[in-house]
């Protein structure tokens, strides 16, 4: 079964659609994100949780 570790991010109401998208796509495509879940609050403010897959090295054995 994969592990992944998790990243918190906040985005307060005052930020348009757009801007949040921008920061998304930005997370994802130079730090490996993906959103896991993403909670939308009657405020318009935006709480998303962020994964990526950890990858361990095996050593090799001589």
């Amino acid at each position: 079964m994969p592990e992944y570790e998790f990243r918190e991010i906040y985005v307060p109401r005052g930020v348009s659609r757009k801007d949040a998208t921008r920061l998304l796509t930005d997370e994802a495509e130079y730090g490996h994100w993906e959103v896991d879940r993403l909670r939308l609050y009657a405020d318009g403010s935006r709480r998303v949780r962020l994964r990526r897959r950890i990858i361990r090295q095996v050593r090799a054995t001589w």
